[in-house]
């Protein structure tokens, strides 16, 4: 089986040579690189299955790098994490905007770290997985049905209203990534419908009551993510 590629970017060489060797040690092939531009010709050259991008960089920042593979149609489904600061919340809404999946604080943990990756590779829509067909999201227990708008767990029909359903979907689509308050508003409710800022939460809760509070994580002050 061919090895899953990482791609780790990051100005500071000591970050850079920790991330690559916890990453080397679980068994991944792993490119390296010291600024945005470099890291962007290496993916573009290399292919990587997952990206991790430091947001502050010199010559192109973090931001600017995912943009510009996201604009190219080899990344679009390239697994994206971002680097952040602990309270850095205006890059990590602004990493998640131009279409990262997720982002990792400093200072990092080996093991958080290893575990947020590993998590993130399993997302169903990769190409190795079995989870997810244009029709159906299946995760663990949960089967969601886009055609005919119904949710079941196990023999158990759940019965959603449609923005719940919505919103369910969105989130389950892409397990692992972070969807931002923003994102969800414009992609559920769309950019012409006036919501209260606490419809979102309304809507979460309600989710969680029905299927089970495991499913949805809340990322203070960001959004939500759906886990598995």
């Amino acid at each position: 089986m061919e090895k899953t590629k990482i791609l780790v970017v990051d100005d500071e060489p000591d970050i850079l040579e920790f991330l690559r060797y916890n990453l080397v040690k679980e068994g991944f092939v792993v490119f390296t690189a010291s600024n945005g531009e470099d890291g962007l010709v290496l993916a573009e050259r290399e292919k990587p299955d997952l990206v991790v991008l430091d947001i502050m960089m010199p010559k192109m920042d973090g931001v600017e790098v995912c943009r510009a593979l996201r604009a190219k149609k080899d990344f679009d489904q390239t697994v994206i994490a971002f680097l952040t600061a602990r309270e850095e919340d205006y890059s990590q809404i602004a990493a998640l905007d131009v279409g990262g999946d997720d982002y990792i604080t400093k200072p990092i943990r080996p093991r958080v770290f290893i575990s947020r990756i590993k998590a993130l590779l399993r997302r169903p829509n990769r190409a190795d997985s079995t989870g997810q067909t244009g029709h159906q999201i299946r995760i663990a227990d949960l089967l969601i049905d886009r055609d005919r708008v119904m949710v079941t767990r196990g023999e158990e029909e759940i019965e959603l209203a449609k923005k719940e359903f919505e919103l369910l979907n969105l989130l389950a689509s892409k397990p692992g990534k972070v969807f931002t308050r923003e994102e969800i508003f414009r992609k559920v409710w769309g950019t012409d419908v006036i919501v209260g800022n606490r419809t979102i939460d309304v809507h979460i809760r309600k989710l969680r009551e029905k299927i089970g509070e495991n499913y949805i994580r809340t990322i203070k002050g960001i959004g939500y993510k759906f886990e598995f």
